[in-house]
């Protein structure tokens, strides 16, 4: 079909539409191991770090979508385990999901941990080239699951390449402010690190065959957002609260 005849198709524009918002939505994941992943790097690095991660989404995704022969061939198993076969898809999206459970594990131990600023300055200078390494590996996994999705929903290639262009542009976008938003609140950090372990246990699930909707998952980590949103709202109530009293009681003070 050419570009013509796909502008002027109403069915087109619908799968395209479609497509992004879901790409969107599967995106979640991407945006919060960014987040994550880029928390302990200097400002600079980790805007730097989440442009490289962004531009290495697309382009995995774009080749992919040009490899579709492949990509269905992947679902053929290749091996067994407890009686259930497992294709090379299988394995991908389980040691993927393993290591996002390993990462996520690994973050929550060290944000309980004090940091020891020797060890960390020894690891300043390999930080950088360690998470663009992490990404690459994320990128390729949350890749593999993007296509295969799009790839039953749409049938024009153009589509999806348009719908997957569009969907990382909103995620790079959004990756900014919940990168800073991260940083500058720590209880929600731990708590993006839960869904990093979900999401984990999810891929390695769907990888043995227990499929988990998305739909649960992102409900629950919407809601998990929510009360934390309540919770900082409180916190800074009460701070606000607080230097306001200090501020009276410092004036009745020097008034006396």
């Amino acid at each position: 079909m050419n570009i013509v005849a796909l502008l002027s198709d109403p069915a087109a524009w619908a799968s395209l539409v479609t497509l992004t918002a879901l790409e969107i939505v599967l995106g979640i994941d991407n945006v919060v191991f960014l987040s994550v992943a880029t928390a302990h790097l200097p400002k600079d690095d980790a805007a730097r770090a989440r442009k490289i991660g962004m531009a290495l989404a697309l382009g995995f995704r774009i080749a992919l979508l040009f490899a579709i022969a492949w990509i269905v061939s992947l679902k053929d198993p290749v091996a067994t385990l407890f009686g259930h076969p497992l294709s090379v898809k299988d394995l991908i999206l389980i040691g993927g999901g393993g290591f996002l459970m390993y990462k996520a594990v690994n973050h929550i131990h060290e944000e309980l941990e004090e940091e020891v600023p020797a060890e960390m300055a020894r690891a300043a200078s390999a930080a950088f080239s360690m998470v663009v390494g992490q990404i690459i590996v994320i990128d390729i996994v949350f890749s593999l699951d993007s296509i295969i999705t799009a790839v039953g929903l749409a049938q024009q290639v153009e589509v999806m390449i348009a719908a997957v262009i569009i969907a990382v542009g909103v995620m790079y976008v959004a990756s900014g402010p919940v990168s800073a938003f991260v940083s500058a609140h720590p209880t929600t950090k731990v708590l993006a690190l839960a869904f990093l372990l979900l999401i984990g246990v999810s891929l390695v699930a769907d990888g043995m065959g227990f499929h988990i909707e998305r739909g649960y998952i992102y409900a629950a980590m919407a809601f998990s957002a929510a009360v934390e949103a309540v919770n900082i709202t409180a916190k800074k109530r009460k701070q606000r609260a607080r230097a306001e009293a200090e501020a009276r009681a410092a004036g009745q003070g020097e008034g006396v």
